[in-house]
């Protein structure tokens, strides 16, 4: 079947963990006959669900797409995870849908998931629907769940499906319908809430006659609207978010899952409804991409797939169209890529395509030079748009082979994996000696680790990723160092004093102050050489020193013994001598701390940071109810405040750490660090 840009919906589900998104997926694939089976995610057989930590763990790791037909239209169906270790693929799938279906719970009410994803809504000022899923479980309730979101989002939620038993209530057409074998049969509207009906469709009327002056004259003038100026207006409430509306039904039977495709079908903003998305053009200038069929052809990657079937790049067509083998250039790299086969992916499964039309979403086989976040486009007309705004992850460990010789295996694996999820990084640590994987929180490292092992075969282990600790001296000395080896040809002597002293450059300063040629100039670059490789190396516990001046002052040499390498070694004996009596002290660095949360755990939060020996700095009200605390916080005491912070607010705050200085680490702090490394270095 061919469709136009008009006939396309992308929307994405998103919400708290277990609420039901990739139930109702399925529920939507099945009813539409995408699907000859309901697959169930504790069968592990669902469509969305296909990775084998999906199945392992019974949750949502990575964003899936499953196109549906319905009623003329492609519904592009994006499913999320909603554990918050996952966000990254929530904000790939809100970078390239027009509407969201929030999905929520009658069992459980207003969850801290549907919180977060309110947030990112309202940021983006995207169109939405929320849809209360298992209504028909036992212990939920449609009415207290719709009034508890009502209490936290605002009266711009709106039922327009109302449950009743067996059934449901259409308010904007004032039909019921019963289910009956699977399918919605109508049926008369029940007494008991024929009231309330009739109340939501004034407050429906209300809302649609804001949106024009036209319908705003007939509403006040008592005229009834007719079916399409209803819906006309509607839609564009929809589209400026002054009307959520509030759907309901159950995956496993399918109620209301059929009235929710009707909902978005019909209310839902087509790819050419946003007035445009941000974006720059050739020279760097802003400029808003239109969804326009006959424009420039402009494709952003948004996922990246890659297993042992190969590569799939999925793409969002902002403009154009997109055919296999034409030619275009990728803006991140500058390289020219000529495009492989085209596909439309429902899961994990694929269907081979001519083309991808504007507004549709696809995928691209075999790019291997393609990234996420890469956009494709016509050279000779430029459009660039905004990256995808991922977090930076804030919960690191070192990652090591379990067994030896496997790290290029471990390098590799990584490289692959992070491809697909670019919300992780890696940094080969040179002072540390470790590999440090960093990402959004445990969860996420425990599935690449997994993932290392079942698709590489590399076993690997986390381990607390060490500090970058730095050592300095306090007070000045002059000491000797005196190199002297005879064996039995020529021998090998240096001698030379050397003044250590305090100062504000972070690297080295050497200067040389000798007298009448005790020391020939020719050695003087042997003995700042052998400073600078001593200085990597600390006397307390063996981390680099800095702020420090060494200054050569006299010395001695021998016509015949003295060579470079022998005033080298009597440098670095005078290192080894000296700094232990020049008070060493052990720096820490510390980061610039920012959370994010709300009022009623300010409390707990600063009662934590003081406890992490953190310094807050000032408070900030962000005008929704949240505070932005500023502090700083030595690194050794936040290891693990990604987990912790989600403990303390209910996984309701957010923070950044970035690394802004050293200072002197307290006597405590100190001896734990020294002790640790000396323990380290014994297993070495």
């Amino acid at each position: 079947m061919s469709y136009s840009t008009q006939t396309i919906r992308n929307i994405c589900l998103l919400g708290h963990g277990g609420n039901g998104k990739t139930s109702l997926a399925e529920s939507m694939l099945y009813l539409t006959g995408a699907t000859d089976r309901l697959g169930r995610i504790v069968d592990g057989n669902t469509v969305c669900d296909y990775d084998a930590e999906e199945i392992k763990r019974q949750i949502s790791i990575s964003l899936a797409v499953a196109p549906v037909e319905y009623k003329g239209c492609k519904v592009n169906v994006l499913d999320t995870p909603g554990n918050f270790d996952f966000s990254g693929e929530v904000l790939q799938a809100l970078h390239v849908a027009e509407t969201a279906v929030l999905v929520c719970s009658a069992r459980d009410g207003l969850s801290v998931g549907a919180e977060r994803c309110w947030k990112l809504l309202k940021e983006r000022k995207l169109p939405r629907f929320i849809y209360i899923s298992r209504i028909d479980e036992e212990n939920s309730s449609f009415d207290d769940t719709l009034a508890a979101l009502k209490a936290r989002f605002g009266d711009s939620l709106t039922p327009i499906v109302l449950p009743i038993p067996g059934g449901y209530v259409d308010v904007p057409a004032g039909k019921a319908y019963e289910y009956k074998g699977g399918k919605a049969v109508e049926t008369a509207v029940p007494a008991s809430a024929s009231g309330t009906v009739e109340e939501l469709r004034e407050v429906l009327k209300e809302r649609a006659a804001e949106t024009s002056e036209e319908l705003m004259e007939k509403y006040f003038g008592g005229e009834e609207f007719t079916a399409e100026e209803l819906l006309s207006g509607l839609r564009s409430a929809v589209l400026d978010c002054s009307l959520v509306p509030v759907l309901c039904g159950s995956a496993a039977t399918g109620l209301g899952t059929t009235a929710l495709l009707d909902a978005i079908v019909a209310l839902a903003p087509d790819p050419t409804r946003p007035a445009g998305r941000p974006g720059e053009d050739g020279s760097g200038s802003p400029v808003e991409i239109k969804a326009e069929p006959q424009g420039t052809t402009c494709a952003f990657v948004f996922k990246t797939v890659s297993d042992q079937y190969g590569k799939f790049s999925y793409v969002k067509l902002l403009s154009g169209n997109l055919t296999s083998d034409m030619s275009l250039i990728n803006l991140t790299s500058g390289n020219p890529e000529k495009l492989g086969r085209l596909y439309t992916m429902k899961g994990k499964k694929s269907e081979e395509v001519k083309q991808i039309i504007c507004g549709d979403i696809g995928a691209i086989a075999k790019m291997d030079r393609l990234r996420t976040g890469d956009t494709l486009c016509d050279p000779k007309a430029i459009l660039k748009p905004a990256p995808i705004p991922f977090a930076e992850p804030c919960y690191a460990k070192a990652i090591a082979p379990k067994n030896r010789g496997q790290e290029d295996k471990v390098g590799t694996g990584l490289l692959r994996l992070n491809e697909e999820d670019p919300t992780f990084s890696v940094v080969n640590n040179a002072e540390t000696h470790q590999v440090v994987l960093s990402g959004a929180g445990d969860i996420q490292l425990d599935v690449l680790v997994s993932r290392l092992k079942s698709r590489f075969g590399v076993d690997t282990e986390l381990t607390t990723a060490r500090v970058p600790y730095r050592e300095k001296i306090r007070k000045k000395v002059r000491v000797q160092g005196r190199h002297k080896k005879q064996t039995g040809g020529s021998g090998q002597f240096g001698d030379v004093w050397i003044e250590f002293e305090p100062c504000e450059e972070e690297s080295l300063v050497f200067e040389e102050k000798v007298f009448g040629g005790s020391v020939p100039k020719n050695f003087f670059p042997a003995v700042e050489k052998g400073l600078r490789e001593a200085v990597n190396r600390g006397v307390l516990a063996g981390y680099p020193v800095v702020n420090l001046k060494a200054t050569l002052v006299d010395g001695s040499y021998h016509p015949v013994d003295s060579s470079e390498i022998a005033f080298k070694t009597a440098a670095q004996l005078a290192y080894r001598a000296g700094l232990p009596q020049a008070g060493p002290v052990l720096l820490e660095p510390i980061g610039e701390l920012k959370v994010t949360i709300p009022d009623s755990f300010m409390g707990d939060v600063i009662g934590d940071l003081n406890k992490r020996r953190g310094r807050v700095m000032g408070m900030t009200p962000t005008g929704d109810g949240d505070q932005v605390v500023e502090a700083e916080a030595p690194m050794a005491e936040m290891t693990s405040y990604a987990i912790d912070l989600r403990s303390i607010t209910q996984s309701r705050g957010s923070f950044t750490f970035k690394f802004v200085r050293y200072e002197e680490a307290p006597t405590a702090a100190q001896q734990k660090a020294v002790e640790e490394a000396k323990a380290m270095q014994e297993e070495e």
